[in-house]
C-alpha cells in the first residue's frame, strides 16, 4: 500500500531569512495536523552516516539515515526551536512533517530537534530560535 499523493500532497512553503539564518515559512494558511513536508534524501546505513557525517543527517531507525543535504531537500531548512509548530513523524522509513497548531502565512516553520543534536551543534552557539531570541533580550 504506497503513499496517498493528496493526503501527503505538500503545503506551500517558501525560504527567506529568518533569527537562525535561512528558514522556511508557510505560504498558505496550514491547519494543526496537516501534513507540511517531507525531509527527503539519500536513504543510508548506520556506517556510511559515520562517514559523510554532517548536520542534515535524519535517523529512521536505529541502522537507517536520511541524508537531507541536497539543495533540493527544502525541508532542511526547517530551523530548531525550543517552541516548535511542527512535529516530526517516521512512516517506513520516510521523515514527514506535520503541523502542531494552526499556522498562518508568513510565520517560520520549526520543531525541535532533540537533546543529542541541540548539545551536539547548537548548544555552544546558543539558540537562536525566536523563543530564546526574545527570552535574552528580556
Amino acid at each position: 500500500m504506497g503513499f496517498s499523493k493528496e493526503k501527503y500532497k505538500a503545503k506551500k512553503v517558501k525560504m527567506k531569512r529568518s533569527s537562525a539564518g535561512i528558514g522556511l515559512f508557510a505560504d498558505e494558511l496550514i491547519k494543526r495536523n496537516d501534513f507540511i513536508i517531507e525531509y527527503v534524501g539519500d536513504t543510508i546505513s548506520l556506517n556510511e552516516a559515520n562517514k559523510r557525517g554532517g548536520k542534515y543527517l535524519f535517523e529512521v531507525s536505529p541502522r537507517r539515515f536520511v541524508d537531507g543535504k541536497s539543495r533540493k531537500n527544502i525541508a532542511r531548512y526547517i530551523n530548531h526551536s525550543c517552541r516548535p509548530n511542527c512535529e516530526v513523524d517516521i512512516v517506513r522509513g520516510r521523515v514527514l512533517v506535520y503541523a502542531r497548531c494552526s499556522i498562518k502565512v508568513g510565520d517560520e516553520l520549526h520543531y525541535d530537534y532533540g537533546k543529542e543534536y541541540f548539545d551536539d551543534h547548537i548548544k555552544s552557539f546558543g539558540c537562536k530560535c525566536s523563543h530564546c531570541v526574545v527570552k535574552k533580550k528580556a
